[in-house]
């Protein structure tokens, strides 16, 4: 991700060159998160300055709490021909919220500090080279759909965690500051010491029931994507078969960890295989499913995320998945 002067001065030099057509123009809504890791007033100006060369731009900020989901059902009654979220992964998960079982395509430009839907659909990760990605896509636009998994009664486009994914999560978003300056190595810090206090000993658990088999543990991954996220430029996979187009989930159990079993864990994580991952004993996986029930197992209730969302503390969830429930352009 370029700096942020440098996507400042890049946005400014694409305005420039950003020449209006006289064809008519597809009608866009833009949904800008501006407390977005990347999103300031000047670059989303630029940006949809350069994006109303090749469209009916209209731009909204969001403000509160699942207003995007708000957005996208008012733009897809409306009749938009896309909605793009600019903003971080949460963003995104909200306008799905909003545009699921729609026609209304979704596409995004990353604003975030992860950015994994973006990037697993096949946009630039820098602002300024999305933004031209989009501009090309004037000339190509060919929605297609794309599988949603989804969680009681809230959709996600790539992954949910129960455990000490969803605890890590908390406690990032707690630091925005930090999480924006020291991106995946707060992520990293944040990891390594909530597991210490919280997961080495006396770790809530939880049942998982999967077609028929059941198994328990501390940590639970399910991904409707692949990968799961990003360190960096690396992609991070710990389920094996996931895909957005697979028609199924795709779950992984940590079944418990020690400090003798966690430098084991980690470097299987940070492979990119998720096959690697899958072999080690304290971990169980299924492909291909369709549901699953997630209980507690020791009475505790459990943190549970979704798409890098915090939702709070479960006593129990149902996952499914919903084929081709979301259109995307990208």
């Amino acid at each position: 991700m370029a700096t942020s002067e440098t996507a400042l001065t890049r946005a400014e030099e694409l305005a420039e060159r950003a020449l209006p057509e006289r064809t008519a123009k597809r009608r866009m809504l833009v949904i800008v998160n501006p407390y977005a890791t990347t999103v300031s007033d000047r670059l989303r100006n630029l940006v949809v300055y350069a994006l109303g060369a090749r469209y009916s731009v209209e731009a909204v900020e969001t403000q509160a709490r699942a207003h995007a989901t708000e957005l996208c059902r008012e733009a897809a009654a409306a009749g938009y021909d896309v909605v793009v979220a600019f903003g971080g992964d949460g963003t995104v998960n909200e306008a799905a919220n909003g545009l699921a079982g729609s026609d209304v395509p979704l596409t995004c430009l990353p604003g975030g500090s992860t950015n994994v839907f973006c990037r697993t659909l096949g946009i630039p990760a820098d602002v300024v080279d999305a933004t031209e990605h989009l501009l090309a896509l004037a000339d190509d636009f060919r929605p297609r759909r794309v599988d949603l998994g989804q969680v009681d009664d809230r959709h996600f486009v790539f992954a949910s965690g129960i455990g000490l994914d969803a605890s890590v999560v908390e406690r990032v978003d707690s630091r925005p500051h930090l999480k924006a300056s020291m991106r995946e190595w707060y992520f990293t810090y944040c990891a390594v010491s909530t597991f210490t206090r919280r997961y080495l000993v006396g770790a809530p658990r939880v049942r998982v029931e999967v077609e028929g088999r059941a198994v328990e543990g501390i940590t639970v991954i399910v991904q409707n994507g692949d990968p799961f996220t990003f360190f960096g430029a690396r992609p991070i996979r710990v389920c094996e078969g996931a895909g957005l187009d697979k028609g199924s989930l795709s779950l992984t159990v940590l079944k418990r960890a020690s400090p003798l079993e966690l430098p084991t864990v980690l470097p299987r994580v940070f492979s990119g295989r998720a096959a690697t991952v899958q072999r080690h004993r304290q971990v169980d996986g299924f492909a291909g499913i369709g549901e699953a029930r997630v209980t507690s197992a020791d009475g505790r209730p459990f943190p549970l995320e979704v798409d890098g969302d915090y939702l709070g503390e479960r006593d129990e969830v149902r996952y499914r998945v919903k084929p081709a429930g979301l259109a995307v352009v990208a």
